[in-house]
């Protein structure tokens, strides 16, 4: 504001000085011409006594002493010189005259030659001295008949007379004047510039004010307030930004409680910029938002959690970190993604937490680890790590009161700070998450149900339906066999007709123990339909699976069925077939291995048969 005081002063002396110049030059112009205008009247004025003069001399016989006229007339203040020159005619009739009246310059001879008077400055623009010459007309009208004493004809030029006034006196006078009138105006702009100054002071001080609250306020600090000095314009202009200041300072204080609220930890402030803080606050908030829109339209949990994953690399620019799914059943825990790697193995804590998930200080107290000070606050942190010097903060994602999550920061120390400062954000993120993790986890496990057998706890025949189709295509992008094996239990009516229907499940429920025992885990052992079962072997062709159906066979057959107070011995028919060599549709190898069963069955029962394409006969359709 001090460069706008200035500019204006500056303006202000510019115009006084623009104004003194002006004044200069118009005074001096205008006494200038007064001068000649005064010398001009003042020369006229001698020349026409002159004429008069030597007119009474011509008539009273004194002519030839018009020498001493003529020295007597220039003796006349204001007059240099007095001097006539004679016309060629006034020769011509009375001979020469003096000779002064011989010596004529270039005006002279104009002017006798033109009749014109000449009235001019000699030696310049600024000369003091005035020069007129002017001529003497013959002319026979008037108080004088010239013509009475001339021979001439009417109006040629008798002579002419030449005169030289000084001006100095007026050309001093003049300056004296415009000194006088320049000072004046530079007192009249000295006074000005000082009222201006004045004037602008308020104005000045006001706004050297709001320049520094306006760069405080950028600092993020709305406290600053304007003095009003004034009841104008200016103190107006003072109270409306102190209304401006109190608003902004009011809005953002509510703002920042919202903030407060929504994140439910309150940002560390301190020596930043409150509005850019709160503004990125708020803009986390709306991505938080938006998350929460994204992952309550994802399908399963670990769809949510790549999202939780993308969210700490992309957003809080993190590359070391785990997410781990706890199972509070089983006490297990299970990492989802390492690293941005999903289903990596774990890294940065104990193995051994995996198979005792209290192991996990987060998930044994449910509350969030600060590891960022303090590394030794839990013992399943990696001891590879902390030899690195890795820090951690480790948060839970509480799932109806339990954890069900738990998601692990890790960072060099000197991001302990920053990682602190984003927790409150992250944790924001996370407890959106959270309601929709355990819907996914409830969906599945209502789908899991509806695709589980009650009674056996295997797997049934509409997940086999549902799955199918996925069965085959990692076959055939592994370009692995897989081979179904159907199977049922022999005689199972009589069980339920002799002991009842609870004695026969129980005699299934074993079964279904049986066969899990005696297959892989990553095979699938279905309940088909009443006391049918079927398995499916993943990477085993038949030759390999006529083994394990044998095997199943014989277990069935030693094993004591316990039903009620008694025992029950029981045998079981199977059939297989696999995929690609007997078919290369699932429903169709399913059909074979059914066609086998029944041979089995045929056959006596208690058997394996492997499927061969004289068993299906042209007329049967699939």
């Amino acid at each position: 504001m001090h460069k706008l005081q200035t500019k204006i002063i500056v303006a202000l002396a510019s115009v006084m000085l623009m104004l003194t110049l002006v004044i200069t030059l118009a005074s001096l112009a205008s006494f200038r011409d007064f001068s000649i205008r005064a010398a001009t009247e003042h020369t006229r004025t001698a020349a026409e006594v002159i004429r008069v003069a030597l007119t009474e001399a011509m008539l009273t016989g004194t002519i030839h002493q018009r020498d001493s006229l003529l020295e007597r007339i220039a003796s006349i203040h204001g007059l240099d010189e007095a001097r006539v020159i004679r016309g060629a005619q006034v020769d011509l009739q009375y001979g020469e005259g003096l000779a002064s009246e011989n010596v004529a310059d270039a005006i002279d001879l104009a002017v006798l030659s033109n009749g014109e008077p000449v009235f001019t400055l000699v030696g310049g623009f600024f000369s003091p001295e005035f020069r007129a010459t002017i001529p003497y007309i013959a002319s026979s009208q008037g108080d004088v008949n010239c013509l009475a004493c001339h021979s001439v004809p009417e109006d040629t030029v008798l002579g002419a007379v030449t005169l030289t006034a000084s001006i100095e006196h007026m050309k001093s006078a003049a300056i004296l004047t415009v000194a006088f009138l320049v000072l004046a105006v530079v007192i009249f702009a000295i006074i000005s510039i000082f009222f201006l100054r004045r004037l602008l002071q308020p104005l000045v001080n006001t706004a050297n004010e709001i320049e520094v609250a306006v760069k405080a306020a950028i600092g993020g600090d709305f406290n600053h307030r304007i003095e009003s000095r004034s009841n104008d314009e200016i103190g107006k202009i003072a109270s409306q930004f102190n209304a401006l200041s109190e608003g902004i300072t009011k809005k953002l204080s509510d703002i920042r409680e919202n903030v407060v609220q929504l994140v439910q930890s309150k940002p560390d402030y301190q020596g930043k910029n409150l509005l850019t803080e709160t503004a990125e606050t708020v803009s986390g908030l709306v991505h938080v938002s938006q998350f929460k829109q994204a992952i309550e339209e994802d399908e399963t949990a670990p769809e949510v959690f790549q999202r939780i994953s993308d969210v700490i690399t992309q957003e809080f620019t993190l590359h070391s970190f785990s997410i781990y799914e706890v199972n509070s059943q089983k006490k297990k825990v299970r990492p989802v993604i390492v690293d941005n790697v999903p289903d990596a193995n774990i890294h940065w804590c104990d193995p051994a937490i995996q198979d005792h998930c209290q192991g996990c200080r987060a998930v044994r107290t449910g509350h969030l680890i600060d590891g960022s000070e303090n590394t030794a606050i839990c013992r399943s942190f990696s001891h590879e790590a902390l030899a690195e010097d890795k820090h951690y903060i480790c948060l839970p994602i509480l799932e109806s009161g339990r954890v069900g999550s738990v998601v692990q920061l890790v960072f060099d120390a000197e991001e302990s700070h920053r990682v602190r400062n984003q927790r409150p954000m992250l944790e924001a993120y996370l407890r959106e998450a959270a309601p929709v993790l355990q819907a996914k986890r409830l969906m599945n496990s209502l789908r899991e149900s509806s695709l589980q057998d009650a009674m056996t706890g295997l797997k049934n025949r509409r997940f086999l339906e549902e799955y199918a189709e996925t069965l085959v295509s990692q076959c055939k992008r592994r370009k692995v066999p897989m081979t179904l094996l159907m199977m049922d239990l022999d005689y199972f009516k009589p069980v339920n007709d002799t002991h009842g229907h609870d004695a026969g499940d129980q005699v299934l429920r074993e079964l279904a123990v049986l066969l899990q025992e005696n297959v892989r885990e990553s095979d699938l052992v279905i309940r088909y339909g009443g006391e049918e079962f079927l398995i499916v072997l993943l990477e085993t062709d038949a030759h390999a699976a006529m083994s394990v159906a044998e095997k199943i066979r014989m277990a069935v057959e030693k094993h004591k069925f316990k039903v009620g107070g008694t025992s029950l011995s029981k045998t079981i028919s199977a059939g297989l077939a696999d995929y690609p060599n007997d078919g290369q549709a699932f429903w169709q190898v399913l059909k074979f291995a059914d066609v086998s069963l029944y041979a089995a069955k045929e056959g006596g029962r208690n058997q394996v048969i492997r499927f061969h394409k004289e068993m299906w006969s042209e007329h049967d359709e699939y």
